[in-house]
């Protein structure tokens, strides 16, 4: 069953990743309930997340039963056993755990998407370093950079930087809490050839108490995609998306020059945008706009596109 089910998928969904000239893309998301597993193909490599351990099984059959899985992925792909790299998926409490450092080999290689490279870890950290679901609206972001002043709000690894800068923006900000996610964001953007320290800065930050300190009307386009829950102790006050997101939005579009452009987006199933309460001249729900092909009707997050 897990086999049929694979071989259909890697040979739909890899027609349409070479159509698209991707290399990264999501294989297979829990399709079947007796296979558990988030798989993804990052170039010549497989980043398999097992969401739930199957402890009925017993312990040495479940590793029989794994094995199992990993020779069919590796003969349906092609990709070695030896880079199919095997991860419990954990349920995050906040974004703490996001930014500790796992045991692993420590490996990051890099892919490309759009002509542009990013570095990824498939084993050391919970996600790998590129959020493959933003695939399109890291396109959006780039064809609307031209001559704008940027501001990227909980950056990770920086990919909406890249595309930012690759789009021909006069200065793109990066802001996150975590300096091990900044640093990782400044060596994608030095991978692509953005070193420019006068146009790129990078800021290690709350992002709540960052907008604070901030001047109106100054940013052209701002990206925002924060963690649907975040109680780490480097900030000030625990956010809760739902609770907080007019806050942060109102607070947000403060910065920005009228007609700005926001990008906001989160992973909160039962996310509900408050638009009678936010700040703005136009509001419109691009979620399945920018849903890539390999995330058709299995994505979970939404997207907003925000004028001032």
């Amino acid at each position: 069953m897990f086999q049929n089910r694979i071989g259909k998928l890697y040979k739909h969904l890899g027609k349409l990743a070479r159509r698209q000239q991707v290399s990264c893309y999501r294989l297979y998301d829990y399709d079947l309930p007796e296979f558990p597993f988030c798989i993804e193909i990052y170039k010549d490599s497989l980043c398999v997340s097992e969401y739930k351990k199957r402890l009925e099984m017993g312990e040495q059959f479940h590793e029989t039963w794994m094995l199992a899985c990993m020779e069919i992925l590796s003969g349906i792909t092609g990709i070695p056993e030896e880079r199919i790299n095997l991860r419990t998926r954990q349920r995050k409490e906040g974004r703490e755990g996001q930014y500790e450092k796992r045991e692993g080999s420590g490996e990051f290689f890099t892919v490309e998407e759009n002509g542009l490279k990013f570095l990824v870890n498939l084993r050391d950290y919970l996600d790998t370093g590129l959020f493959l679901d933003h695939r399109l609206t890291r396109q959006r972001v780039s064809e609307e950079s031209n001559k704008k002043t940027v501001l990227n709000l909980f950056c990770y690894t920086g990919s909406f930087s890249v595309y930012a800068a690759n789009g021909g923006a006069v200065s793109v900000t990066s802001v996150d809490l975590s300096k091990t996610y900044l640093k990782w964001a400044e060596q994608n953007m030095q991978l692509n050839g953005f070193q420019d320290q006068g146009k790129y800065a990078y800021k290690h930050a709350d992002v709540k108490q960052y907008l604070e300190g901030l001047k109106k009307n100054i940013f052209d386009l701002v990206v925002m995609d924060p963690p649907t829950f975040s109680n780490s102790k480097r900030m000030k006050e625990i956010l809760d998306i739902q609770r907080d997101h007019v806050e942060l939005l109102n607070k947000t579009l403060d910065t920005m020059k009228a007609g700005g452009r926001l990008y906001f987006s989160n992973n909160l199933r039962s996310f509900r945008l408050d638009t009678g309460l936010i700040q703005a001249s136009d509001i419109r729900d691009i979620t399945r706009a920018t849903t890539p092909f390999d995330f058709q009707g299995k994505l979970h997050r939404f997207c907003f596109c925000i004028t001032k």
